[in-house]
């Protein structure tokens, strides 16, 4: 590797946790900040800002409701046919009790809302009916209406009783709906439901409406704390908690009996205990079994210390990976076996219903082939992909493809049958990874009886955004075909990040200054040499211009996180005053249409209606009520938001307070974005190897691996 002189010294830690990179893409972390102040000191965009008592459910939270109401429907369609597959009729043990939970949720015997019920979200228009076949295209749902400005008007009074700010009051009537001052006033903890709001926040606004009558015991509050103890550990990727890892976060915020507080969870079907049943001797009894099913237990080993620990879990989590878990093998089942000529990936795709394929960057060309190969034997085959930036590659390369939000919404794809399925025969979803739990499902879901699916995807990248890790469970469950590429990247960028995924920090050979390290020794100068890089160097000595460099860093928040290098770019590439809410026309920016993802462009002009914004080849709109915390600049972002996307030039940006954030994955996700060139802005010293070798991501606890090995464990295992 290159290695220009230069110096070297880390800076005091500050706001770099890898989560941050899911908790800021959703905006979450803004609303937190502005849930903590007086009305008066919340930030406001300027221009665009627009009413904080009128904005309507976010985009975001319209794509999952209609997904929720499309996953419905298909539910529908499957309950009236006779398919191959009995859902669950092989299941025991967890996976008996997830589904049970389930079911009892789906036929009325537990509420899985329970604690929201008084709270319905504002309603969404109806998705539009499928198209036929031939049919052009469905247009994209519509966005969700705004609250009735007299229900913003009355919760605006509860948060003034209660000295929260007024800027909430939109969020919350958008979450709650209809019914949400009266919920609000009967349970002033139901707060914690809207995004970025803390426990300490929501005590605070209990303790001003209720007076000595609360308490850190009152129920009302328990259940809201485990609820957002889950719903925290979703941003981390969970789909379901340890019960001792719930009690101790619940102990943790003064909570003064966690047991009982989950037990009251639980019985009230805010929650669901998941656990796997013991082994018992057949001539035991199963009446003490049944006296303690209604006290959680937490799953500590018996006599044989085998015993996997109870889980907590959210209904939709569980739901979504059930669902998955059964169209995964609806369709294993529905395939009828063919003999396909041609490569590995072929011939396993043409005898199996789902098969995964693995590889670096230039093994995307095998599934890519394996659909052209399809289309030649007449099936209707279609490439998805996770960003529009590695859809627009593809089409240079002469593939069409569509992103899966696309495919999803109707706004590009086949369209729909009349029983709300995709008119495919073949589907390759390419970065695999990148799928969280609830849109793997809705896309499975979609999927008809005898339709092949192909997931492939790095499983060296960093996971999915949202919650659960779909190919990665896919993978650990070994239910199917796994064609591993032996197709390496090429060159030294592609000898570099190969090491990294094998874990080791090579010296690698870059006679045309491929790669290049530049040491820095406090977050300062690392800042001004990014700056350099992306306007100078870069561009002078490689011919890519900064609209095509890319920076990566680790966090958000730091001195050199994305915030402060985004000022920086701004005020070299692009100054200006930010009088469109913070921007000008010119500016870079990073746009989360939906969680999880997130579409980079350019801003080209404010009006009434909100920004507007060039992204690729096409002109998006984003709301003024969504442009606060969906919108942030672009110049820099972080590991998770670039996955899935690659550019010509990158810079990655290690400064010393970046080092606990690093890990194997983040490394391999932030150096594989370089097509071209990679620039190493380097200041963390041997805690860069250190995370190489030693640098593990975090576990995310799901449960879609045991649901897939009992629907799809072979005869006698």
């Amino acid at each position: 590797m290159t290695e220009p002189s230069g110096e070297t010294a880390p800076e005091a830690p500050e706001d770099v946790e890898p989560t941050e990179d899911v908790r800021e893409e959703t905006g979450a972390a803004d609303a937190a900040e502005g849930a903590g102040k007086p009305a008066e000191e919340t930030e406001k965009p300027a221009e665009v800002a627009g009413d904080a008592d009128a904005p309507g459910p976010s985009e975001a939270q319209a794509e999952l409701a209609a997904q929720r109401e499309l996953r419905a429907r298909i539910e529908a369609r499957k309950a009236g046919k006779d398919g191959p597959v009995e859902a669950g009729a092989k299941l025991s043990g967890t996976a008996a009790d997830l589904l049970a939970a389930v079911r009892a949720v789906e036929g009325g015997a537990a509420r899985g809302s329970a604690f929201y019920e008084a709270a319905e979200p504002a309603p969404r228009p109806a998705v539009p009916e499928p198209a036929p076949v031939a049919a052009p295209r469905p247009p994209a749902p519509d966005r969700a209406t705004a609250p009735a400005p007299a229900t913003t008007a009355a919760v605006r009074e509860v948060l003034a009783k209660g000295g929260a700010p007024e800027a909430l009051a939109g969020p919350v009537a958008a979450v709650f709906g209809e019914g949400a001052a009266a919920a609000l006033s009967d349970d002033p903890w139901q707060l914690l439901a809207v995004a970025g709001v803390r426990p300490e926040q929501a005590d605070g606004f209990a303790r001003a409406l209720l007076g000595p009558d609360c308490g850190p015991g009152d129920p009302r509050r328990t259940v809201a704390l485990t609820v957002w103890l889950l719903e925290r550990a979703a941003l981390q990727g969970h789909t379901a908690l340890e019960l001792d890892a719930v009690r101790a976060g619940l102990a943790a915020h003064s909570v003064p009996d966690p047991d009982e507080a989950v037990d009251t969870a639980v019985s009230e079907g805010a929650v669901h205990l998941f656990r796997e049943e013991r082994e018992e001797p057949a001539e035991e009894s199963d009446e003490n079994e049944d006296a303690d099913a209604d006290r959680p237990t937490d799953g500590a080993a018996g006599e044989s210390g085998e015993e996997p620990p109870a889980l907590l879990g959210l209904d939709r989590y569980a739901l979504a990976e059930e669902s998955l878990a059964e169209g995964l093998a609806r369709l294993v089942r529905t395939v009828t076996a063919d003999t396909w000529e041609g490569s590995e990936l072929e011939r396993a795709a043409g005898a199996h219903g789902l098969v995964l394929h693995t590889g670096g960057e230039a093994a995307r060309a095998e599934p890519v082939a394996l659909a052209a190969a399809a289309r030649e034997r007449g099936l209707r085959a279609l490439v998805a992909v996770h960003s529009d930036d590695g859809r627009r590659a593809l089409g240079a390369a002469g593939t069409e493809a569509v992103t899966v939000a696309a495919l999803l919404s109707g706004a590009a794809g086949p369209g729909r049958d009349e029983d709300g399925a995709f008119a495919l025969d073949l589907l390759v979803v390419l970065d695999a990874p990148q799928l969280d739990v609830e849109t793997a499902a809705t896309l499975v879901e979609s999927l008809p009886d005898g339709c092949r699916l192909v997931l492939s995807g790095d499983p060296e990248v960093l996971g999915a955004p949202g919650a659960g890790r779909a190919f990665a469970d896919a993978l650990a469950a070994r239910v199917c075909p796994r064609i591993a590429s032996r197709v390496p990247d090429p060159g030294p960028l592609g000898e570099l990040v190969s090491g990294v995924g094998a874990g080791e920090l090579n010296q690698v050979e870059a006679p045309g200054k491929e790669i290049v390290i530049v040491p820095v020794r406090d977050a300062g100068e690392a800042v001004h040499r990014t700056v350099q890089l992306v306007a100078d160097s870069v561009p002078r000595a490689f011919g890519v211009p900064p609209e095509r460099t890319q920076v990566v860093t680790v966090g958000h928040g730091g001195s050199a996180g994305t915030r402060a290098l985004n000022a920086a770019l701004k005020q070299r590439l692009n100054p200006g005053p930010g009088r469109f809410g913070g921007y000008d026309p010119g500016d870079r920016v990073a746009y989360a249409p939906a969680p999880g993802r997130t579409v980079t462009g350019t801003v080209l002009s404010a009006d009434a209606e909100g920004l507007r914004l060039r992204c690729g080849d096409d002109e998006v709109l984003v709301p003024k009520e969504r442009v606060e915390s969906a919108l942030r600049h672009g110049w820099a972002l972080t590991a998770h938001q670039a996955a899935g996307t690659r550019w010509p030039a990158v810079v990655a940006v290690l400064p010393g307070d970046a080092a606990g954030g690093l890990s194997r994955p983040w490394v391999y996700t932030a150096f594989g974005r370089a097509e071209r060139h990679l620039s190493v802005v380097h200041g963390v010293d041997q805690a860069l190897p250190r995370a190489v070798a030693e640098g593990v991501a975090p576990e995310r606890t799901t449960r879609l691996r045991p649901l897939l090995e009992a629907l799809l464990a072979a005869p006698g295992e």
